[in-house]
């Protein structure tokens, strides 16, 4: 099979469905950027397996991710922009429970490497809040709000 910047995407749910920090870390280039979530920045591959590692301890050692859609827009012939909408259950909550379903999208900026595999140079991974459209900051913290639509004419 030919190599794809999709094989990023598809290798990232792969990794994370057998919680691998070694492996999702191994889709990243060495001095790769990933955002998580929250605003979380790492700055290289071996941070980015560290935190994988820690969260596939603590808060997601059962998770099931499953790519929901994926885009792939490529910038010439060694470059591209992936986009993944996934769904994700079974996460651990802070009391041990275990959490609803979640939806997501990720992006990879990936690039060919020689051998002819694709490697993500950027990911910003970002949680979808059903209906909402920005976050408001309040004195309890950030709170997902959405506008109300303009009156019909």
């Amino acid at each position: 099979m030919t190599p794809s910047p999709r094989d990023v995407a598809d290798g990232f749910a792969r990794a994370w469905n057998v919680a691998d920090p070694v492996a999702l870390a191994g889709l990243f280039v060495e001095d790769a950027d990933f955002v998580n979530v929250v605003g979380m920045w790492w700055n290289n591959r071996r941070q980015i397996q560290f935190n994988h590692d820690y969260g596939f301890r603590h808060m997601f050692p059962d998770t099931e991710m499953v790519l929901e859609k994926v885009k792939v827009r490529e910038l010439g012939s060694d470059a591209a922009v992936v986009h993944a909408r996934w769904f994700m259950t079974g996460q651990i909550t802070p009391a041990g429970e275990r959490s609803g379903p979640r939806r997501g999208v990720i992006s990879f900026t990936a690039v060919r490497q020689s051998d002819g595999r694709w490697l993500a140079v950027s990911a910003q991974n970002t949680d979808v809040v059903p209906g909402m459209q920005t976050h408001v900051a309040t004195g309890e913290g950030i709170m997902p709000e959405s506008y109300e639509a303009p009156p019909a004419p």
